[in-house]
């Protein structure tokens, strides 16, 4: 999943880094015109077609009188969603290596519309079975063979009062290509062909964004001025795109007769909005506890009253800032992997080995950093811009974690292995924890203790308080753009009135940071789905202290926790940690873990 502000610099020298690997996608095809493609291509419409011409209107009857035909349609649906699934994560991934390239990005653009030509011969099936009767499923999933995908068809059930009519739907599915789709790739392309001027340099957003994390003030200043600067002229398409992917989804959430505008994602997340509002309320309720006091710390320890808003992620005075290579990264996680569990470090050491990662910063690249489960009859990808600083190995950390999940739950199949975003950020975030916590253990003074528990403290902060705040401005932005459209001015407005409450007095946010929203992918690609960082955050840390506590069995536990993916309920995965996220208390348990580590900061401050 695609971090936010883990942004880098292409500038670290190449030397000082070593050797850093770029994936090889041969495992998906061996190059972009290779026959494979055009062949898998082909079939994929050929087959679709095939199977809406088997099927079409006759799953009830399948369903009351041959369980087996039924079995053999989703086996055969199945087949042809991982099919579809590797030639778009081929083209994604492609892309994702250089969005600037005019030959990736029409790639890109035309495997996107042969898939959906193709998949939506397959719209109907769905619909279809969520229109037989609910006594008739239940019956036919007493079958051996189709009781193995019970969790697929109760999932399935959740959607079904949210479905269109099938012409709809499939007007709906066509028209995503040239409606939601083309805008959020004009996003990616826009961001990527952004150039930004520091200190005479004209620079990529990457690198631009790197340097709000430079020792020196004056270069934190000079690339917030920029960031402010380039942002302000490119508003207007910014606020185009805001505006024009937020009634698109209202106009989807109205037909399909959502009551809340976040309401599509808790379902997609198979979360409760009781949970989510519940967590949400914690965490702000919080902010005074967390961020206000943390910032405040920070000021004092950099000599000052209040911290400019481009101080935010500056080092502190004594911080490491050496080069950390590749190899040293790679052994670091490794070994804390290793320490939990050498089985998590047996498959995060495939990643390094098999050529499944993407590590340099390079030009056109995709920001951030993410981890792509592909299908489960490959293998997933992870890409990171790494730069050799602690928070890129903490990067590395949490995107291997993602990578064992998605490996762990690639048995279940196509249809359920995908794994909700709420716990898809577990097994990333207990990742960088044993990560930290390895690093910790190892410190050599109360000063480097000092840095690393600030580190810490940030990203959690990063994590939790930063995503809330960002959820919030897309509740805001959601609810005034029913009344109409907003200004760049009042997005603006918006985005500081959540920025004050959640960074509190300690941070002065300056003429240009009204600016800052527009850069967040976030936004763009998955509406709300920021809230999952939190959820994740404050889970793990519940679930790491289950862990401190020494519980037999835990490393078995946690595994069958990945292995599920996405065939249990949040409820059902944490019951035997004795963890309930339903419980308020569960979600103060998580933010106490950051307050202990700012408690232990203070203390050493005295």
């Amino acid at each position: 999943m695609n971090r936010i502000e883990i942004a880098r610099s292409p500038a670290t020298s190449g030397a000082a880094l070593g050797d850093l690997p770029e994936w090889d996608l041969s495992d998906l095809y061996p190059a972009p015109d290779a026959p494979q493609v055009q062949s898998d291509l082909t079939a994929a419409l050929e087959r679709s077609r095939s199977f809406e011409s088997a099927y079409k209107g006759q799953l009830a009857r399948l369903a009351a009188e041959d369980v087996e035909a039924l079995l053999a349609a989703v086996q055969s649906f199945e087949d042809l969603e991982d099919l579809l699934g590797r030639l778009i994560s081929y083209a994604g991934l492609l892309y994702a290596g250089n969005t600037t390239d005019p030959a990736r990005q029409k790639f890109y653009g035309d495997i996107q519309e042969k898939i959906t030509t193709a998949s939506s011969h397959l719209l109907f099936f769905t619909l279809e079975l969520n229109g037989i009767d609910d006594k008739v499923i239940e019956t036919a999933l007493q079958d051996p063979g189709l009781r193995h995908y019970r969790p697929w068809f109760e999932d399935l059930r959740k959607e079904k009062p949210y479905q269109l009519e099938d012409r709809v739907e499939q007007l709906f599915h066509e028209k995503s290509i040239s409606g939601r789709g083309a805008w959020n790739r004009l996003f990616d392309e826009t961001i990527a062909s952004l150039r930004f001027t520091v200190d005479g340099q004209s620079l990529p957003i990457e690198a631009t964004l790197n340097f709000l994390q430079d020792s020196d003030p004056a270069k934190r200043k000079a690339a917030s001025d920029a960031l402010a600067e380039t942002f302000k002229a490119n508003l207007r398409v910014f606020t185009l795109i805001t505006n024009t992917l937020a009634k698109d989804k209202e106009i989807s959430d109205r037909w399909r007769k959502f009551e809340d505008i976040a309401d599509s994602r808790h379902l997609a997340n198979r979360v409760e909005r009781e949970v989510v509002d519940a967590m949400v309320a914690a965490v702000r309720e919080a902010y005074p506890r967390l961020s206000h006091r943390y910032y405040a710390l920070k000021a004092r320890w950099l000599g000052m009253d209040q911290l400019n808003h481009w101080d935010r992620n500056a080092p502190l005075p004594q911080s490491d800032n050496r080069v950390i290579s590749w190899d040293e990264a790679r052994g670091t996680v490794l070994a804390a992997y290793a320490g939990f569990s050498p089985d998590m470090a047996e498959i995060a050491g495939r990643f390094f080995e098999r050529g499944w990662i993407d590590a340099p910063a390079r030009e056109g690249k995709a920001p951030g950093a993410f981890a792509h489960p592909t299908v489960p009859s490959a293998h997933p990808y992870v890409l990171v811009n790494y730069l050799g600083k602690t928070r890129d190995v903490m990067t590395l950390a949490h995107e291997l974690g993602h990578g064992v999940h998605q490996v762990l739950a690639g048995p279940n199949g196509p249809l359920m292995a995908p794994t909700p975003l709420t716990l898809a950020e577990t097994a990333s975030v207990f990742g960088e924890m044993l990560t930290f916590r390895s690093l910790l253990d190892k410190a050599e003074s109360p000063k480097a203790r000092k840095i690393l528990l600030a580190g810490k403290a940030e990203d959690m902060i990063n994590t939790v308080v930063r995503q809330i705040a960002f959820y919030t401005f897309e509740r805001k932005v959601h609810t005034e753009r029913k009344d109409g459209e907003l200004t760049a001015e009042r997005l603006g407005e918006i985005w500081l009135e959540v920025q004050r409450e959640s960074l509190g007095p300690a941070i002065r946010l300056g003429e240009g940071y009204e600016t800052f929203w527009t850069y967040i992918p976030h936004f763009i690609h998955s509406p709300f789905y920021v809230y999952a960082y939190a959820f994740g955050d404050c889970l793990v840390n519940s679930l790491y202290a289950v862990y401190e506590d020494a519980e037999e069995g835990f490393q078995q536990k946690y595994f069958d926790l990945l292995k599920a993916g996405g065939t249990k309920h949040h409820s059902e995965l944490l019951a035997p940690f004795g963890l309930d996220a339903t419980d308020p208390g569960f979600w103060k348990r998580g933010l106490s873990v950051i307050e202990r580590i700012i408690d232990e900061l203070e203390a050493m401050d005295d």
